[in-house]
């Protein structure tokens, strides 16, 4: 018997234990060399495994690479294979942001429609290590340094403990050839940049396991991210001194909350809007109310904060 590669084998153990027991798994695919092993590992694990391809339409020749990707799932037998069009016109955020909402969209869309239990993603190691490098560089908290989620709803991310050059690896021992997308590559792009230049150093500099200890440290602060917001999910009384008696990051996790309870807007709801309220309880001096995203407004009345439009 041949003996499997050991980055064929990484790839698809990665799968394995990811996998829902059972249920319709679709693999997002972009046919780069990350989702092209993803999806050839998820079809020889899984029995009920299909793709989706998004074209953006950013590229020239989008159209015909998504066919192309959908045209390799169905002769590997991935079932069913669909091309799912979106358009970023109108979307808010740079190209990325646009297009990383409408690909979301898209892919929970297709789940929706067929029925799927998960849909897999093809995030890598190196891609979390990009992932703490940019939080970093934003000054973002615990959140942004717990880096991409292995587990958000239907999405799955099976490879966050595999290499990029193993998925690499993986696709030229099984004969499959990647597209490289050229805005992997193009410095216009933070994360490009991070990717060409700022890991490669830190790398360097620091050694090859400095790739995985970044990860490895998203993965510890994102267990500690669930451990404190258990606690903050019990905080109910936003009266002043409830509030002030509690730690930092307990009080700031509880006001980030009760914003939302108050129907801010997640992706808009920033650090500087929970600084503000927290302002209003740790350092008063009869300052106005904050505004928070969604035209809500919240003022300390009465020794307690509460929403005041």
């Amino acid at each position: 018997m041949a003996r499997i590669p050991p980055s064929v084998a990484a790839v698809r153990l990665a799968v394995r234990r990811a996998l829902p027991a059972r249920g319709l798994v679709l693999v997002a695919c972009s046919g780069g060399a990350d989702s092209l092993a993803l999806a050839a590992a998820a079809r020889f694990v899984g029995r009920d495994v299909g793709l989706v391809t998004v074209d953006h339409g950013l590229q020239e020749g989008s159209a015909a690479r998504a066919a192309e990707v959908a045209r390799w799932a169905r002769e590997a037998g991935l079932d069913p294979v669909q091309v799912a069009t979106v358009s970023v016109a109108g979307l808010p955020g740079g190209p990325e942001a646009a297009a990383r909402t409408a690909r979301y969209e898209a892919l929970t869309s297709a789940a929706v429609r067929l029925g799927a239990v998960a849909v897999l993603l093809g995030h890598t190691r190196d891609d979390q290590a990009e992932t703490v490098l940019l939080a970093l560089a934003r000054g973002a908290g615990p959140r942004g340094l717990a880096g991409m989620p292995a587990v958000k709803g239907i999405f799955l991310r099976p490879l966050l403990d595999v290499a990029r050059a193993d998925t690499r690896k993986a696709c030229a021992a099984l004969g499959l050839v990647p597209w490289e997308d050229p805005h992997n590559a193009d410095p216009s792009f933070a994360r490009s940049r991070v990717r060409g230049s700022a890991l490669p150093a830190l790398v360097d500099a620091l050694g090859p396991a400095v790739v995985a200890n970044l990860a490895r440290s998203a993965a510890q602060i994102a267990q500690d991210n669930a451990a404190l917001d258990g606690l903050a999910a019990d905080v109910s009384d936003m009266s002043v001194g409830a509030l002030a008696a509690l730690m930092p990051a307990i009080r700031t996790r509880a006001l980030h909350a009760w914003a939302l309870r108050l129907g801010a807007p997640g992706g808009a709801l920033s650090h500087r809007h929970v600084e503000a309220l927290d302002a209003l309880v740790t350092a008063w001096h009869g300052q106005g109310p904050v505004h928070l995203p969604g035209g809500i407004q919240v003022a300390r009345a009465g020794g307690a904060l509460v929403r005041v439009s």
